[in-house]
């Protein structure tokens, strides 16, 4: 089997691989135990070869793969690249560059939101994928025959993948949107994991400004805690007492030992204290510069434009499936209901091709320019025409 286990040997391959046009990656990494995600497999392929690289190998360095992944001459060719991506921010610092990731191409060639790679090794390779390994331990060793053919597999295929869809996407003069999307993945602070941004994966789950007040600093001691352990953040505390511990906003060791989420225990422990602390930073905090709760999901209708975001997202479908693009690609339920709520809204949906395409209906749908109706089992827009409005 083509497992490269040394530095030499991978320093080797990338110089071959460098004289290629593109490349296609993939990796296999563990995430149950840790904060960060642990790299144990991953797979390179050009034309010519593909080959595994045991990550966990004593006597390895993957300078040269980092090294690889900065060349600006070769094309990364990943699928749902963003893991893989996060995994090579944290060893270096920097994000390959070009960059293809297969799933959002897919998407912009209308294949569907978040289309898997055994769909379009089917659709596009006609090729069944063999997933029999697929929650295997990849930590394990030594890595079998059919762990390393598995993962070759996720490399070997994407390069016709890469092919067709970089065909679809000139006939169909949509490679500039595809440059658009990668440019999100491109970012570091789509990687960056911020402590004092924790609490918003809370944010449908508060309903008080001081629940959020409390949140914000205990979410970003959770999260400071995870990171410098590596440890996942339930591992810390789960989420369901987190919301406990902000909504009851305990002032003691012994309150906190009450609360029945919170694990029997933790409030004599080390972390007891801390998160005492942390609930007493957010009761200090200033309620004019908390940020605002957002009302819109938490039941109130969308501040009375809840029938207006269910015909935009009627709208969204019509538009999505006429021009062959994934829905997800064009708007989002966030971008709906800011149109819905401003026509200056600063979202994508009302930028650039997405404006052209969707943006713009949306806007004369919401103001009465643009009509839905059904016909043949379809709906289909209609703009008014001049003295053609009822209330004209």
């Amino acid at each position: 089997m083509t497992l490269i286990t040394t530095t030499e040997e991978l320093a080797a391959v990338c110089r071959r691989l460098a004289r290629h046009p593109f490349v296609t990656v993939d990796t296999e990494f563990l995430r149950e135990t840790t904060f960060w995600p642990k790299l144990c497999v991953l797979q390179l392929a050009s034309d010519e070869e593909a080959v595994a690289v045991d990550a966990l190998a004593p006597d390895i360095d993957l300078i040269p793969f980092l090294d690889l992944m900065a060349d600006r001459n070769v094309v990364k060719v990943f699928h749902a690249a963003r893991q893989d991506l996060e995994i090579v921010w944290k060893m270096s610092g920097r994000l390959p560059e070009p960059l293809f990731d297969t799933q959002v191409a897919a998407m912009v060639c209308g294949f569907g939101d978040q289309v898997s790679y055994s769909e379009l090794c089917q659709t596009l390779c006609r090729v069944a994928i063999d997933k029999s390994s697929r929650f295997t331990d990849w930590a394990r060793r030594p890595l079998t025959q059919a762990q390393v053919t598995y993962a070759l597999a996720d490399v070997t295929h994407l390069r016709d993948i890469y092919r067709a869809l970089v065909g679809q996407l000139e006939s169909s003069k949509r490679t500039g949107w595809l440059a658009d999307e990668m440019r999100t993945l491109l970012s570091p602070a789509t990687y960056e994991q911020h402590p004092d941004q924790a609490w918003e994966r809370f944010r449908s789950k508060l309903r008080k400004p001081r629940d959020l007040a409390v949140m914000m600093d205990l979410a970003a001691w959770r999260e400071s805690e995870a990171q410098t352990r590596d440890v996942p953040r339930s591992r810390i505390l789960k989420d369901d007492a987190m919301i406990e511990v902000a909504t009851a906003a305990p002032r003691s060791v012994d309150a906190l030992g009450d609360l029945r989420a919170v694990p029997r225990g933790m409030d004599k422990s080390r972390l007891g204290p801390d998160m005492i602390a942390a609930v007493e930073r957010g009761l200090a905090r200033d309620p004019k510069s908390l940020p605002r709760l957002d009302k819109d999901r938490r039941g109130t209708g969308g501040g009375g434009n809840g029938a207006t975001v269910e015909l935009l997202k009627v709208l969204l479908r019509q538009v999505a499936e006429a021009h062959g693009v994934a829905a997800k690609l064009i708007a989002n339920v966030d971008d709906l209901e800011a149109i819905a709520a401003s026509d200056d809204a600063d979202v994508p949906a009302l930028d650039g091709w997405r404006r052209t395409m969707f943006g713009a209906k949306a806007l004369d749908l919401k103001n009465g320019r643009l009509a839905l109706t059904v016909e043949g089992g379809k709906v289909i827009a209609l703009e008014w025409q001049d003295g053609d409005r009822p209330d004209a």
